[in-house]
């Protein structure tokens, strides 16, 4: 038997917009249900929002959001999560950062650190806190 997770991020009416870019970051496959095409919009006005959606890619990248209804609570809250992505190539590592980048408030520049050849962190434009890094060989 085997367990995968998956980031699930929430947003207030920009969840399509987030999943849109995350795809054009890590290429992948868009799937995404509506609260109207589930039959469960409560207000009118939210049901083109995103009941869930998930971005999944060959790579082994997965993501999945949804839009909170107005009816419940919502904070984005500062650093309730970061989302971590670790590859082995560096250009495959740099390319995801140079794209999540745009729009984004860089929190360490990506570049060598102590522990990992390449290391950064970044808020991007939606509010969502990525750490990504090129995985080091461990000698302890």
């Amino acid at each position: 038997m085997s367990v995968t997770t998956t980031t699930h991020l929430n947003f207030r009416g920009e969840a399509r917009a987030a999943l849109d870019f995350y795809r054009s970051v890590f290429g992948g496959d868009l799937a995404v249900v509506t609260y109207q095409d589930a039959g469960g919009a409560s207000d009118p006005d939210e049901g083109n929002q995103v009941m869930w959606g998930q971005v999944a890619a060959e790579n082994g990248f997965r993501v999945m959001a949804y839009d909170v209804p107005a009816r419940l609570p919502y904070d984005q809250g500062e650093n309730s999560l970061f989302v971590s992505v670790r590859g082995e190539d560096t250009a495959e590592v740099t390319a995801y950062w140079e794209k999540l980048a745009e729009g984004a408030n860089v929190v360490q520049p990506l570049g060598p650190s102590a522990w990992a050849p390449l290391y950064g962190m970044l808020k991007d434009r939606y509010g969502v806190v990525w750490v990504l890094d090129v995985v080091s060989g461990y000698d302890g």
